[in-house]
């Protein structure tokens, strides 16, 4: 049986589009295979695994991958503020900076911005999602957030999922103004977060190690940011002041090597997801779209 291609939504094209995934073969291999469950398991979620290969783009010989990349997946290194030859490491490259016109920040008090490039998927209603990537299968958000007050609070919620590929750019970033706290490390293995993944596992991103902070708004009461490590992912680092008013758009942090997630939650009866979002979310259908586009408006 042919394994099902992973298909998205391309908000700037406006059209569906298949997922060139990184990594393809070894993720299929590791997470639809017998054989791979037991690699998997022994080695590949676990920390040592991701830091390892974490070291391994951090050394100088790993700046040879970076232009047999750029060629395989066609990335635009207009929008780049360095030059791709002045990074000393494969790692350097893929936590770059951009131009800030490469990543325009949509204005309006009432909208509410990405703050991630990638694959996006919604929950309008946390509590009433009954089918995540499995049928039958709910958010646990007590899980998540390892906090049984805080959950039963945000039940109702809303989620905006920010799925970051090997090829996206990863720096995460606010998606509205406020104020945040310090983040809170959650430990857990490193699964993979592509759909391939998740398609056997739904439980990764309430198992996965996790940092969140909770964002003070005047409009919005309190967002949840949550940032997801996943396999070969070094590390997160957060590159903002804690306790320091923080615009819409303003950088939080990056991630090191590898394909990571981005969760943001929303107080009930706060936002309105964009149509596009809701959308293809009850279709099972991600959206690519990029850090600073339209996410939500506030309600009220």
């Amino acid at each position: 049986m042919p394994a099902a291609p992973i298909n998205f939504f391309n908000r700037p094209s406006h059209r569906t589009e298949t997922e060139a995934v990184y990594g393809e073969g070894f993720l299929r291999f590791t997470y639809e295979s017998p054989l791979g469950a037991l690699p998997l398991h022994a080695l590949v979620k676990r920390a040592a695994f991701s830091s390892w290969y974490g070291r391994r783009m951090d050394s100088p010989a790993s700046r040879a991958k970076i232009a047999p990349f750029l060629a395989t997946y066609g990335v635009d290194i207009s929008e780049f503020a360095d030059a791709p030859d002045s990074f000393r490491t494969f790692n350097e490259f893929f936590y770059r900076k951009l131009k800030p016109q490469a990543r325009p920040i949509t204005p309006g008090e009432d909208v509410i911005t990405l703050p991630a490039d990638g694959r996006h998927l919604v929950l309008p209603d946390i509590a009433h999602c009954a089918d995540f990537f499995i049928k039958g299968t709910r958010f646990n958000l007590a899980a998540l957030l390892r906090d049984v007050t805080l959950a039963e609070r945000f039940a109702h919620g809303s989620m905006l999922i920010s799925r970051l590929c090997p090829v996206d750019y990863h720096r995460f970033h606010f998606p509205c103004t406020g104020t945040p706290g310090a983040p809170r490390l959650i430990n857990g293995p490193l699964y993979s977060v592509s759909p391939i993944a998740l398609r056997r596992r739904a439980s990764i991103h309430w198992e996965n190690k996790r940092e969140v902070t909770l964002l003070r708004t005047q409009n919005l009461g309190d967002v949840l940011l949550l940032e997801v490590g996943a396999t070969c992912v070094g590390s997160i680092v957060q590159t903002y002041t804690q306790g320091a008013a923080v615009e819409k758009g303003a950088e939080k942090g990056y991630f090191r090597f590898g394909g990571s997630c981005f969760i943001t939650i929303f107080e009930p009866g706060k936002i309105q997801f964009s149509d596009d979002l809701i959308e293809n979310s009850r279709a099972g259908r991600e959206v690519y779209a990029r850090m600073g586009d339209v996410a939500a408006h506030a309600l009220g």
